[in-house]
């Protein structure tokens, strides 16, 4: 059985995928299905570059704007709501278009890939305060006992990894090594085309960036995030560790000035292209779109038409 046919508009922050991939669905006659771990939050959109109606050219956008910002979204949740959303667009007769630039998001969702718990918050917090009473040695020791395999990979400072993977077993009586080579033995759930967009030149990239944050702080970024606190989200749920909104939030709360909070913003975000770059190079079956000073629309369409020419007929 030939398995259902996706394209994939991918990238690092401030590269047009919102632009291009409306376009595309355009094309195609298809709908937007987001692949962005911070823009399905609510009351979030001038930080997270949510797109506007106008910007939705009238194609149906999925997963935006459906997740209260105190709640703290999974990717095992996203990969079971694209799952869904996309199954609903193929059984319309339409292409689904995954635009977004959250990488462990895309690529769990392409693979078939599922996660192997969607976990205990209350013990993570358990697992965590005993991490820190006891120390990373004595909890990779503890690892060791049940998962070897995993244990001997992590460093005792990797907190988060030693304190998942001791969660996962304790919830799944299961090692974290075991799912992992159950999830990589199984088949691709689609036969996705993917591009990834970026600036020949770095150093367009970074400016483009900057520039962006620039445009976010004019539209008002401080007064979203005072509205988001005034609401009752804290800051330590995971839609204020955005970059941007936890910035922000560190200026309100008085821990630092507005111009440390926008160059600390910028920075971070410089970094999370660089690492999602690295991320994006490792499938080398991407296709890149590689702009130079500005971004040309109109010629990634050709090649997305030109390489996705038997998804669909193009309209």
């Amino acid at each position: 059985m030939d398995r259902p046919k996706i394209i994939v508009i991918t990238g690092p922050t401030a590269t047009g995928k919102t632009a291009l991939g409306a376009l595309c669905a355009k094309a195609f006659g298809g709908e937007v299905v987001s692949a962005d771990s911070m823009q399905v939050y609510q009351f979030m959109d001038i930080g997270t570059a949510k797109p506007t109606q106008e910007e939705m050219l009238d194609i149906a956008h999925h997963l935006l704007d459906f997740v209260p910002p105190w709640e703290n979204y999974s990717a095992a949740r996203y990969i079971s709501d694209a799952a869904t959303c996309i199954d609903s667009v193929l059984s319309r007769g339409n292409v689904p278009v995954l635009v977004g630039g959250t990488g462990l998001y895309i690529d769990s969702l392409l693979s078939g890939r599922g996660f192997s718990a969607r976990g205990d918050l209350k013990l993570r917090l358990e697992l965590e305060m005993e991490y820190d009473t006891v120390g990373g040695e004595a909890m990779l020791r503890r690892l060791h006992e049940f998962d070897a395999e995993s244990a001997t990979k992590l460093h005792f400072n990797d907190k988060k990894r030693i304190v998942r993977a001791i969660e996962v077993f304790e919830t799944t009586r299961k090692p974290i090594s075991q799912h992992d080579r159950e999830t990589i033995a199984l088949p691709p759930r689609y036969d996705a085309v993917k591009f990834a967009l970026t600036y020949s030149n770095r150093a367009d990239l970074y400016a483009r960036i900057d520039q962006r944050f620039d445009s976010m702080i004019s539209m008002g970024l401080e007064r979203e995030v005072r509205s988001l606190l005034k609401m009752g989200v804290k800051p330590t749920n995971t839609s204020m560790q955005a970059i941007g909104y936890k910035e922000m939030t560190n200026f309100i709360l008085g821990e630092t000035d507005i111009s440390d909070a926008v160059e600390k913003s910028k920075m971070e975000s410089r970094r999370y292209a660089k690492r999602q770059l690295s991320w994006l190079r490792r499938d080398f079956s991407t296709n890149w779109v590689l702009w130079d000073s500005l971004p040309d629309i109109n010629r990634a369409i050709e090649l997305i038409i030109t390489t996705c020419g038997g998804i669909n007929e193009a309209k």
